[in-house]
C-alpha cells in the first residue's frame, strides 16, 4: 500500500513541474528522481522522533537537479500540503503540522541553494567581465563578444552604472523583472530605487564600492517595478576596474526571489497560526509571550485568562467533528470580538484558548475581561441544524511580570483553569498563591506516593478501642502515617485521598494489614487472651480488588494470626451496594471469623434494615453524635434520642456498638447509660506507637479512669 502510495506522489510530482524547468531527465527518470526524494519526505514524517531538518536537504536536492524555474516550488509546495496529509491519514494524528513544518524546511533549502547557484552565476559574469576588461588586445573582441553573450541571455537581471550611479545599460531580464524600458532605465539613477524600509547598511555599503573602498557586497532588497507593484531580489553589487585598478562603472546582479519570499511568509503563516480558527496557535503565543517579558519594564503587569469549553467532547461524540470544528469557528470569531488592541486571542490546542492582556491595570480588568467572555459566548450557537448553548471555564491570571517567568505565568493560568472546572464549570476562578501552594503540595505527594511504599516511608499507629462497662483495652484502630522527608509526619487526611485518587490505596491498604497483623500476634504471643484485636480501614476500592480475600487469607497464615483478632473497618457507602462481588468477598471473610465493621455509622445510608443482609458484626458511630454528650448539663436530647435508638436496633442486630470521638468523661457516663458497648477517643489515648500500646496492658488499669 505505501510503495503505491508513495508512486502515486512521485507521478503526481512529475506532473505538476513538467515545464516549469529544464531538466535534462526523460519521463521515466523524472519519476524515479522524485521518487527517492517522496521516499526521504515520508521516512522523515513518520519518524517516531519528527525532525523536519531531511526535508532542507530535499529542497537543495531539487535545486541540483536542475528544477529552478519560478512555478517549481510554488506547485511543489501546494502539492506536498495537499496530498502528503492525506495520504497519512490515519498514521500520524500531528500529520497536518508535521506536513507544515516539513514544507517550510524544504522550502528553506530550496532558497538557500538557489540562493548559492545564484551568487556562483553571479561570480561568474563578475569574473567574464573583468577578464573581459583584463584581456590582452588579440582576445579583446572574443571574450567581449563572449560577455555580450552572457549579458543578453542571462536569466537574472544586470545593469551597469558609472560611478555616479547613472544606469548606462541593462539586460533584457532586468527589463522583464521591472517592466521599465531600456531607455527608461538610461534616464534614472540607481540612488532613486531607494525603498522606504532599506536598512542604512545597504546604501553604505553601495556607497563603498562607488568610492572604491569595497569590490563588491550581497544583500537582499526591495524594489518598486514600473506598475508600483513589490518584487524582492538577492542583489550583487560589483565594482569593474580598469587594468591599472582605477574604479571605472559599477556592475549590478539581481534575481527575483519575489515568489519564494511569499511561500515563505505563507509557510510561516501557517507555522504560527491554526489552520481551523485562523488565530494565532500556541508557538506564536509562546514568542509573542516571551517577548513581553524581555521587552517589559519593572512596573509592567500582564494578564491572561486561560479557558476551556465545557462538555466539548459531548459536542464531537454526539454531532461529529465537522460540526466541533464550527463550533471552535464560532467561538474563536466570539472571543476575538472580545480582545481589543492589547489583547491577544490564541488557539492552544482543541477547545483551549488564552487570551493576554499587556500592560493591564490590575486583576480587576481580566476579571472584566472574563465576564466579557461569559457574556459573548452566552447567546445560542448555531451550528448545522443544531443550536447549541457555549459556556467555558475560566482561569485567570494577573501580576507584575517580575513576579513570575512566562512559564511560571502560563502554570498558574493552567492550575487556576483547574480550579474553575472542579468548582463547578460556567465560571471563572482567580489564582490565589496560598491554594496553589496546597496543590502544588498535593502534585508532589502525589507523585512521590507510589515510591513511598517501597522506600518504607509509612508507619502505623494504633488508638485504643476501650470498653465503657469497665475501661478495659479491647481493640485498637490501625492509623497509618506518612514520615515525608521533606513534609515530616503526616495524617490520613493528607494523603488517603490521594491514594484513591491513584489506585496506591491498593499497594498500602495492604502493607496497612500486613504490619497490623504481624503486630497482634506479638501482642497475642506476649498478653495472651488480654492483648487486644486490631482494626484496619478497607478502602472502597480495596473491597473491589478480585484478590482481597486471597490476600486476607495469606497475610492471616503468614503471621499465624488468628482471624478473630482482626476486623475490617468499612464505610456505609462501600458496603451498600448491590455488586455481588463485594458482599461476596465480605461474606467469605465473615465467615472465615474476621470481624466486619461499618465505619462512621450515620454519615451516608443509616439503613439498619439493609445490614441484615450483610456479614457485619458492629458498627461505629460517627463522632458527631458524641458531640452533643459532650456535658451532662448541656445533653442534646436530639442527640441522646438517636444515639439510644441505633444502639437498641443494633443490639437487635447482633451487633456491637463502638462510639467515636469521646473527649470528655460526660459522653463516657451518657453512652455508657445509652448502653453503647465501647468508645474510642483522645479521652482515653490519642493515636499512638506500639509500646504505647504494650505499656497500656502491662499497667492494665481501666482507661476510662485515667484519662
Amino acid at each position: 500500500m505505501w510503495a503505491a502510495c508513495r508512486q502515486d506522489f512521485a507521478h503526481r510530482w512529475a506532473d505538476a513541474v513538467t515545464g516549469t524547468s529544464y531538466v535534462p531527465l526523460g519521463t521515466d527518470e523524472l519519476v524515479a528522481h522524485l521518487l527517492g526524494l517522496t521516499h526521504r519526505l515520508v521516512e522523515s514524517l513518520l519518524a517516531p522522533e519528527f525532525d523536519p531538518e531531511p526535508a532542507r536537504a530535499v529542497g537543495s536536492d531539487l535545486v541540483a537537479a536542475h528544477f529552478t524555474g519560478t512555478e517549481t516550488l510554488s506547485r511543489t509546495v501546494v502539492l506536498l500540503g495537499e496530498r502528503l496529509p492525506q495520504m497519512l491519514d490515519g498514521w500520524l494524528p500531528d500529520a497536518a503540522t508535521r506536513v507544515t513544518r516539513l514544507t517550510g524546511a524544504l522550502a528553506g533549502g530550496y532558497a538557500g541553494a538557489l540562493k548559492e547557484r545564484t551568487l556562483d552565476e553571479q561570480e561568474a559574469i563578475r569574473n567574464a567581465m573583468l577578464a573581459a576588461r583584463r584581456d590582452v588586445e588579440r582576445e579583446r573582441i572574443v571574450s567581449e563578444a563572449r560577455f555580450r553573450a552572457v549579458f543578453t541571455e542571462a536569466a537574472i537581471g544586470i545593469a551597469i552604472s558609472d560611478l555616479r550611479g547613472n544606469i548606462l545599460e541593462v539586460n533584457p531580464a532586468l527589463m522583464r523583472m521591472f517592466r521599465y524600458s531600456a531607455e527608461e532605465f538610461r534616464r534614472r539613477n540607481v540612488r532613486e530605487f531607494v525603498h522606504p524600509e532599506d536598512a542604512a547598511s545597504i546604501w553604505l555599503a553601495y556607497e563603498q564600492v562607488m568610492s572604491g573602498e569595497l569590490d563588491h557586497y550581497h544583500t537582499e532588497k526591495r524594489f518598486f517595478r514600473a506598475d508600483g507593484e513589490l518584487i524582492w531580489t538577492h542583489l550583487t553589487s560589483s565594482l569593474v576596474r580598469d587594468a591599472d585598478g582605477t574604479p571605472s562603472f559599477q556592475v549590478a546582479l539581481m534575481e527575483d526571489v519575489t515568489e519564494q519570499k511569499r511561500l515563505q511568509a505563507r509557510v510561516e503563516h501557517q507555522s504560527f497560526h491554526d489552520p481551523l480558527t485562523r488565530l494565532p496557535n500556541r508557538a506564536l503565543f509562546a514568542d509573542h509571550l516571551a517577548r513581553v517579558f524581555g521587552e517589559a519594564g519593572p512596573y509592567h503587569r500582564i494578564g491572561l485568562c486561560f479557558l476551556d469549553l465545557d462538555g466539548f467532547k459531548d459536542v464531537n461524540d454526539r454531532l461529529g467533528h465537522d460540526m466541533g470544528d464550527e463550533l471552535l469557528v464560532a467561538v474563536a470569531a466570539r472571543l476575538a470580538r472580545c480582545c481589543g488592541p492589547r489583547q491577544l486571542v490564541a488557539r492552544m490546542g482543541g477547545d483551549e484558548f488564552v487570551i493576554l492582556v499587556e500592560g493591564s491595570s490590575g486583576p480587576d480588568e481580566v476579571v472584566g475581561l472574563a465576564e466579557d467572555i461569559q457574556g459573548v459566548l452566552r447567546p445560542p450557537v448555531r451550528v448545522g441544524d443544531h443550536e447549541l448553548t457555549v459556556t467555558a471555564s475560566i482561569g485567570i491570571v494577573e501580576r507584575p511580570v517580575t513576579e513570575a517567568s512566562a512559564a511560571e505565568l502560563m502554570q498558574a493560568a493552567d492550575m487556576t483553569l483547574y480550579w474553575a472546572k472542579a468548582d463547578g464549570r460556567n465560571r471563572y476562578a482567580v489564582f490565589d498563591p496560598s491554594r496553589n501552594a496546597r496543590e502544588m503540595d498535593r502534585l508532589t505527594l502525589s507523585a512521590a506516593m507510589p515510591g513511598a511504599v517501597d522506600r518504607d516511608e509509612f508507619v502505623v499507629e494504633y488508638q485504643p478501642l476501650v470498653a465503657l462497662t469497665d475501661g478495659a483495652l479491647r481493640g485498637v484502630e490501625a492509623l497509618v502515617r506518612w514520615r515525608h522527608p521533606t513534609f515530616g509526619l503526616l495524617g490520613p487526611d493528607r494523603f488517603i485521598g490521594l491514594a484513591e485518587e491513584t489506585g496506591v490505596i491498593v499497594p498500602l491498604g495492604r502493607w496497612v494489614l500486613a504490619r497490623s497483623c504481624e503486630q497482634a500476634r506479638r501482642w497475642r504471643d506476649a498478653f495472651g487472651t488480654d492483648a487486644p484485636f486490631v482494626s484496619v480501614n478497607l478502602a472502597p476500592r480495596q473491597l473491589y480488588e478480585k484478590g482481597l480475600v486471597a490476600d486476607v487469607t495469606a497475610i492471616l497464615a503468614g503471621t499465624g494470626l488468628d482471624p478473630s483478632s482482626l476486623q475490617l473497618e468499612l464505610t456505609e457507602r462501600a458496603v451498600m451496594g448491590d455488586e455481588a462481588g463485594p458482599r461476596a468477598a465480605l461474606t467469605e471473610l465473615h465467615d472465615m471469623g474476621v470481624r466486619i465493621a461499618i465505619d462512621d455509622f450515620g454519615t451516608g445510608y443509616s439503613n439498619l434494615s439493609y445490614l441484615r443482609r450483610l456479614p457485619v458484626t458492629g458498627l461505629k458511630l460517627d463522632g458527631s453524635f458524641a458531640d452533643g454528650l459532650r456535658r451532662s448539663e448541656e445533653t442534646d436530647t436530639t442527640d441522646e434520642r438517636i444515639v439510644a435508638t441505633l444502639v437498641t436496633l443494633a443490639h437487635a442486630l447482633d451487633l456491637t456498638v463502638t462510639a467515636e470521638g469521646i473527649e470528655t468523661a460526660a459522653q463516657v457516663e451518657r453512652l455508657r447509660a445509652l448502653r453503647c458497648d465501647a468508645g474510642q477517643g483522645w479521652f482515653f489515648a490519642p493515636a499512638s506507637a506500639p509500646e504505647r500500646i504494650e505499656a497500656m496492658l502491662r499497667a492494665a488499669v481501666p482507661l476510662g479512669t485515667v484519662g
